[in-house]
């Protein structure tokens, strides 16, 4: 899992239906850069407000027109076990290389170490490709504590971590402690380059949807030792990654994606698009921030 992985956006047309068409082209685009591959149906795929059905489709048609050479990550996650493992498989079967798990979370009274670990090696042992574990407090409110994600780097089939948490003791705890071989992730470009020096692998980050480029520049730039340039990179990416992120959200990556010759079109019902003046100050942070495409920048 080495490298820089987009959470890309689910393309919806004005009535809300899956555009495949403009995923093939979303892709097509995102391929020419060196990316280790992508989260499909991740939070900025909008995974919750999909069926089954849909997200079967979507795993097929993403298959399609992700090359070999790029990883599959497909996210799979259910709230329950048995649901997960029913999707996981299924995707699996449609050529996903690695299901991604965000923690359950309705009940999250009862989402204590000892319930995650048992859906975690349930669904692993279960599962006929790698599991990756995802932390996303911020959305979830459950956080998975370092010890917890220790343990069950020890199962064979788990893969690594996507932490979106941006605790960077913990984090480093996790690369200090896990099994050999356990692969962290960042999971967000805010932290992408402290997660580096601390021994992540890479990042799962929304930003690379729009500046996929810059942040796998700055990966190369702290592999080839070129700690300075890599961190006054992270530094102008940070206002972006938080438009589109906490700012913004889901509508906001999708509105860049629009204005950055992508197809990012409209978020599914209850989230709303932004409006005229949000667009507007998205704008602005991206020339700010030299992101190619909005009118300076490389």
């Amino acid at each position: 899992m080495a490298g820089i992985f987009p959470p890309i956006p689910t393309p919806f047309d004005a009535a809300g239906e899956l555009e495949l068409k403009a995923l093939a082209a979303n892709l097509e685009k995102w391929n020419r850069y060196p990316l280790g591959g992508y989260v499909v149906l991740g939070t900025n795929g909008e995974f919750p407000y999909l069926t089954e059905s849909e997200k079967l489709t979507y795993f097929e048609a993403a298959r399609k027109h992700i090359p070999p050479t790029k990883l599959f990550m497909a996210g799979t996650a259910c709230e329950s076990t048995h649901s997960t493992i029913a999707l996981t498989r299924k995707a699996a079967a449609l050529g996903a290389d690695v299901a991604i798990l965000v923690t359950p979370s309705y009940y999250k009274s009862r989402m204590d170490a000892a319930g995650l670990s048992h859906y975690y090696l349930t669904v692993a042992d279960a599962s006929p490709i790698p599991v990756s574990l995802y932390n996303m407090p911020a959305n979830t409110t459950v956080d998975m504590p370092a010890d917890l994600i220790i343990a069950l780097s020890q199962h064979p089939n788990i893969l690594g971590v996507k932490d979106s948490g941006g605790n960077l003791a913990k984090l480093g705890e996790i690369i200090r402690s896990a099994r050999p071989g356990f692969q962290v992730l960042a999971g967000s470009a805010g932290f992408l380059y402290p997660a580096l020096c601390v021994g992540a692998i890479g990042g799962v980050l929304a930003l690379a949807n729009i500046a996929p480029q810059q942040c796998c520049d700055i990966v190369s730039l702290f592999k080839h030792g070129k700690h300075e340039d890599a961190r006054e990179l992270q530094l102008r990416m940070i206002a972006p990654n938080t438009a589109v992120t906490a700012r913004f959200g889901v509508p906001g990556l999708k509105a860049a994606l629009d204005l950055l010759g992508y197809y990012g079109g409209p978020p599914r019902s209850p989230l709303l698009p932004l409006n005229d003046a949000q667009k507007e100050t998205l704008r602005s942070v991206l020339v700010g921030a030299g992101i190619p495409g909005t009118g300076i920048g490389g």
